[in-house]
């Protein structure tokens, strides 16, 4: 697939974020595809800090920092006001990470998405709270460690489908991507850009320090999540079933994946042998519907 790509950045020098964050890589990616026209609304997350503190932003679009529970009603209210300004042609994009979007934002972001609110939401999924410490969150896989849980996140609580439940809402658009993949990730946020309605996407966000990895590796491992079945590229558009949008042509073992990650490391052999069964299964029925 050829895409172009514009030189324009609206994410600059400066910022505050890790080195290998890949949190910041997204938002540089997601704001090329979107363009100047974007207003970012960002409650209580990394990126509170990565952005700058006020009066300075690493952003080049307004930028409007929220309490943690209301980026999805604080997104609707802008998005009402820029309706009443005749700015239709404005994006609204909620940036949240996974603590202000599977757990303390979840009733905004349901109520928003019921009333079929018209803006984009991004949820960077770091897999746990990455900003106050590494607490576990509804999104840490099982098995994986966190400030909160030293021993690993109990097997038996595993991480919540944020995709099925956002589709059981009927969104317009609604996709997992992931910077490891950069042209699937860049044509789904031009498709989002281009429709109407409450729209999702689903990134999934290395964090280097939270899940114990070199900086360097992030993108290495963002690939791995992809091409181990751990984190399936989709796709759900209003009326249409769900699609698998990128199918590893050399898929590798779940356990290379949690290999590489010492925030695994207390994980057994029997919990992965277990963990790539469901894989397995998944995979299987997400190839009926490719």
């Amino acid at each position: 697939m050829l895409w172009n790509v514009t030189k324009v950045e609206y994410m600059h020098n400066g910022h505050m974020a890790c080195p290998g964050c890949g949190a910041s890589l997204s938002m540089r990616h997601a704001l090329k595809a979107l363009g100047e026209e974007t207003v970012v609304i960002i409650p209580a997350c990394c990126w509170s800090i990565i952005g700058g503190i006020f009066p300075t932003s690493a952003l080049s679009v307004p930028a409007l920092h929220v309490p943690f529970a209301t980026a999805a009603a604080c997104a609707s209210g802008v998005r009402r006001a820029l309706l009443a300004q005749g700015r239709e042609k404005v994006t609204v994009m909620v940036w949240a990470g996974d603590g202000g979007t599977f757990d303390i934002g979840l009733q905004a972001l349901s109520g928003a998405a019921d009333r079929k609110e018209d803006f984009l939401y991004v949820c960077y999924d770091n897999e746990a709270y990455m900003n106050t410490g590494v607490q576990q969150s509804s999104a840490t896989p099982g098995g994986a460690w966190t400030s909160t849980t030293p021993g690993g996140k109990e097997m038996d609580f595993s991480k919540k489908d944020m995709f099925g439940i956002i589709k059981n809402h009927h969104p317009s658009y609604l996709a997992t991507a992931s910077v490891g993949h950069p042209e699937d990730f860049y044509a789904k946020f031009v498709k989002a850009y281009a429709k109407r309605g409450f729209r999702f996407l689903h990134l999934l966000s290395v964090c280097p320090p939270g899940w114990r990895i070199d900086s360097q590796d992030s993108v290495r491992i963002a690939r791995m999540a992809v091409e181990s079945g751990i984190f399936p590229l989709l796709e759900f558009e209003a009326g249409g079933e769900v699609r698998q949008t990128v199918i590893p042509e050399n898929p590798i073992p779940v356990n290379d994946y949690i290999k590489a990650q010492e925030r695994f490391r207390n994980m057994g052999a029997e919990e992965i042998k277990a963990l790539q069964a469901t894989i397995d299964e998944r995979n299987r029925r997400l190839l009926q519907h490719a």
